[in-house]
């Protein structure tokens, strides 16, 4: 310990300016390795679960960015025409996320209100932690709706319990009954942007039916559009929806199959990704060489001191094992600093009440990001490898001898 000590302060941290401003690149590429493997991690993720949308006669509409939307002038009696040509000549899948209300829960958290109808659910149905999944087959405001809850909702509101509140985008009181709980952090990936998630911790899931759709406002009708996807349909079918949408509501919308919404992504995704390689990877280097610049140059200052540990009995084989602990203790400190800027920025969703990314886990890290650590951990060992390794072979060519202890 005594020379392990006597290294780490008389040779190792012997210019400490150039010590830390290693630390500070190493945290940097660190920091940007964790960003570009949880980026990469979160973007597979996505591609997974957004395969299934990936295949013939599948189309994603969206609302044409170059458009010029005017939605004060869309009436309730155009959104029914559209879903009745819908309903009457397409299959299709909807999903509409994102309606705020407030509803008691034991953090105090705002619940988002998600609509989803059978064949969006069909496509990739949630995992559940316990309960049944969705009903679709339910008479509106006849019967209770069963709906799905998050799990930050899952102690206030269990399986089987009811609520009474006034629905978002009918505007009517209304009966919901707890069928199930998702699971903790379940998500949906955007289709645009696979590496970008929603979390559902304190959301609820109604199911839309027909019935529902007639009931619900013009927020639900026009926003359900801007992700809609048609199944089983032609390229031929979209464009006539299109015009036909075009025509009622004076919105202009695309449809396009998923892989060229994949497309659209990696035209920016992939060249960002290119250049947070390259400035890590430039990194890396410039640690590297700078972190065996330091060590050799701080032997060769305490060369003396140096010389006489080598004749009282140190050996390179202890000498490696000493530089290993060395960058071992340094990494893990760095690494230890990432957690904790991890940590602090998942609890920060909490903090701020945020209730699309409030996520569960250890210090509050998703199982995405201990990966993206573990990938960083292991780009630490191989600096360290290089590190250690260059510096051994070069110590081993500097000439130590009894001479310069005179």
């Amino acid at each position: 310990m005594r020379i392990l000590r006597f290294f780490i302060t008389r040779i190792f941290l012997k210019r400490w300016i150039l010590v830390l401003g290693m630390i500070l690149l190493l945290f940097l590429a660190n920091y940007v390795s964790f960003t570009a493997a949880r980026s990469i991690i979160s973007t597979f993720q996505g591609y997974q679960e957004l395969e299934n949308l990936n295949q013939e006669g599948t189309f994603v509409a969206n609302l044409d960015p170059n458009s010029e939307a005017d939605f004060d002038k869309i009436e309730i009696g155009d959104t029914q025409k559209v879903y009745e040509y819908l309903n009457n000549n397409y299959t299709y899948a909807l999903q509409a996320n994102g309606f705020v209300t407030s509803l008691q829960n034991e953090h105090n958290m705002d619940v988002i209100f998600n609509y989803i109808n059978e064949e969006a659910y069909k496509i990739n149905p949630f995992n559940l932690s316990h309960g049944n999944h969705l009903n679709f087959n339910y008479k509106f405001n006849k019967e209770k709706i069963p709906i799905l809850v998050g799990a930050g909702l899952a102690k206030t509101y269990p399986v089987g319990s009811n609520i009474e509140i006034t629905d978002p985008v009918t505007q009517q009181l209304v009966q919901l009954n707890v069928q199930g709980v998702l699971k903790k952090n379940a998500y949906r990936s955007n289709f645009y942007a696979p590496n970008s998630k929603n979390y559902f911790n304190f959301s609820i899931f109604i199911p839309v039916n027909e019935e529902f759709i007639k009931s619900a406002g013009l927020d639900l009708h026009v926003n359900s559009l801007m992700d809609m996807v048609l199944l089983n349909s032609t390229k031929e079918e979209a464009m006539n929806l299109k015009e036909h949408i075009q025509e009622n509501l004076g919105l202009e919308f695309n449809f396009f199959n998923q892989e060229e919404n994949f497309k659209y992504f990696e035209e920016y995704y992939v060249n960002s990704l290119k250049i947070i390689c390259a400035i890590t990877f430039i990194l890396l280097i410039i640690i590297v060489c700078l972190a065996t610049w330091n060590t050799l140059i701080s032997i060769r200052l305490m060369i003396k001191d140096f010389t006489i540990n080598l004749l009282v009995g140190l050996s390179y084989s202890k000498l490696r094992a000493i530089f290993y602990s060395y960058f071992g203790i340094l990494f893990s400190i760095i690494l230890a600093i990432l957690i904790g800027i991890t940590a602090f920025d998942r609890y920060g969703f909490w903090l701020r009440k945020d209730p699309i990314f409030s996520t569960y886990g250890v210090f509050g890290i998703i199982s995405m990001d201990w990966l993206a650590l573990l990938i960083v951990l292991l780009i630490d060992f191989i600096i360290g490898f290089m590190i250690v390794e260059l510096s051994i072979r070069k110590i081993k060519s500097i000439p130590i001898s009894v001479g310069v202890l005179q």
